[in-house]
């Protein structure tokens, strides 16, 4: 493995790094100095300080610190704001002793303040690729001293129509510089991407088949479409996390969720494209400080974030593909931490369900939605499992509180007024029946259809046959000799 500065070394002695990440030893491997890479590593694998090692040694030239530079030695591009300010946070901790100058570029910040930022000198700069490109049209961002280009998430900028900011900003950097591609999935844009911009270049994946969910539980719960609503309810209620996550297609919807659950008494945040920069950080400061537990937020606006103890990811809305199921479920089970995820099903769509968790390699357990008997079974659980903790010696002031409290009530009824309080700051579980499959009404006109929800249309008309008596097509006329 090479070498790494002493400065870097001891960044990550004190932020507690006993050892390296699979990814991270990867990029360090005798066989990665100075190539150009494309890596595929799993979510919360440590990916960021892994290209932040990868740089290290040719940013630092073997010295411990960088001296003051005008112009940015590093650019990392990322998707979305939050992501792109993850990194920089990130990186910031890692380079500090190093004296490592980082500026962000990024939608939704004022530009003024970036651009004085880069007048002042940076060593890396981290931004997301419009911002990044309007800086570079500006000519407030010079790139001509790059020497390493970091594409972080690339399959989800180009999904997200970044491919011709990418390729403007790739051409403004000089031919010298290393190309890192950091990416969950190798479709093929991904590779002509990289076959284009990249030389000497070494793949290197560190998901192996089978492993890449073994920290989180899949599971999955049929519903009827109007039970959307009531079935994540008694979700949220039933596993109880620390911090969840939600995830619904539109704004509109996160919108409608996040309220209908605010008035339920649930301590929630909402994030999606109509909510300005500055309410984004303070959504996602609540989460981090315990102020909110629930984040309703699309697929974009949830891009990036990561938060310690995120135990339970929701997709309220089906994903459109295994891409996006593996992404947003990798908002949960980060580093070594374990975490749920549930997909809530309408029993009209659960084929194509499976066949996406089959096309993504997850084995997800099928379940009834919780009941209100079994969420009032899991809250009892938790009280005697709370309240059963051992105490620590009370102080003299709370000796003498409880000595008064016993004076005037029992100890029955003084455990009565706590569990009372307790459960007065829970939301209601629902009365969750499960939706019921029943076969259609039989006709003697027709087949009946098997396993057919109950209520739904029948499209053929009735005292119709299914099919016509003779497919022999009939002429006018006479017969052609």
């Amino acid at each position: 493995m090479q070498p790494l500065p002493e400065t870097i070394a001891a960044a990550l002695l004190a932020r507690g790094y006993a050892e390296l990440t699979d990814v991270q030893s990867a990029v360090l491997a005798p066989e990665a100095e100075g190539r150009d890479m494309i890596v595929s590593a799993q979510t919360g694998s440590g990916k960021t300080v892994a290209f932040g090692l990868a740089m290290a040694t040719r940013l630092l030239e073997g010295g411990e610190t960088l001296p003051e530079h005008s112009a940015p030695l590093a650019l990392v591009v990322a998707p979305t704001r939050e992501l792109a300010l993850q990194v920089a946070q990130e990186l910031s901790w890692l380079y500090k002793q190093a004296n490592v100058r980082i500026a962000t570029c990024v939608g939704g910040m004022d530009p003024a303040k970036e651009r004085r930022a880069l007048s002042r000198g940076a060593h890396i700069v981290v931004g997301t690729p419009g911002r990044l490109c309007d800086h570079i049209r500006r000519g407030a961002l010079d790139l001509s001293s790059i020497s390493y280009v970091v594409l972080d998430e690339a399959d989800e900028m180009l999904d997200m129509g970044f491919r011709e900011d990418l390729e403007a900003i790739l051409e403004a950097t000089p031919e010298t510089r290393n190309t890192l591609l950091f990416s969950a999935t190798m479709p093929k844009p991904i590779l002509a991407l990289a076959k284009r911009y990249q030389r000497d270049m070494l793949r290197i994946s560190t998901v192996e088949s089978g492993t890449a969910h073994a920290d989180i539980d899949y599971r999955a719960v049929t519903i009827a479409p109007a039970d959307t609503e009531r079935a994540v309810i008694n979700i949220l209620r039933f596993h109880e996390a620390q911090t969840a996550m939600l995830f619904c297609a539109t704004r509109e919807n996160v919108r409608q969720l996040y309220e209908a659950l605010t008035a339920r008494g649930f301590t929630a945040v909402a994030l999606s494209g109509e909510h300005t920069q500055k309410e984004r950080n303070q959504a996602i400061s609540a989460l981090r400080d315990g102020r909110a537990r629930i984040c309703v937020a699309t697929d974009v606006a949830a891009r990036g974030i990561d938060i310690a103890s995120l135990s339970l990811v929701v997709h309220v809305e089906i994903p459109r593909d295994a891409e996006v199921l593996q992404h947003r479920s990798g908002r949960t089970g980060r580093a070594g931490n374990k975490g749920t995820a549930i997909l809530v099903v309408p029993h009209t769509r659960r084929k194509r369900v499976e066949a996406m968790l089959r096309e993504a390699k997850i084995k997800a357990w099928w379940e009834d939605v919780p009941t209100a008997e079994m969420i009032r079974t899991k809250d009892r659980e938790r009280v005697l499992a709370t309240l059963g903790a051992p105490v620590a010696a009370a102080s003299a002031h709370e000796a003498q509180l409880v000595a008064e409290l016993l004076k005037q009530k029992s100890p029955e009824d003084i455990a009565l007024t706590l569990l009372r309080t307790h459960a007065r700051d829970m939301p209601a579980a629902e009365d969750f029946i499960p939706a019921a499959w029943t076969p259609a009404p039989f006709k003697k006109d027709k087949k009946p259809f098997k396993h057919r929800a109950e209520g739904a249309r029948d499209f053929k008309k009735p005292g119709k046959p299914h099919f016509a008596k003779s497919f022999k097509p009939k002429y006018k006329g006479k017969k052609a000799s």
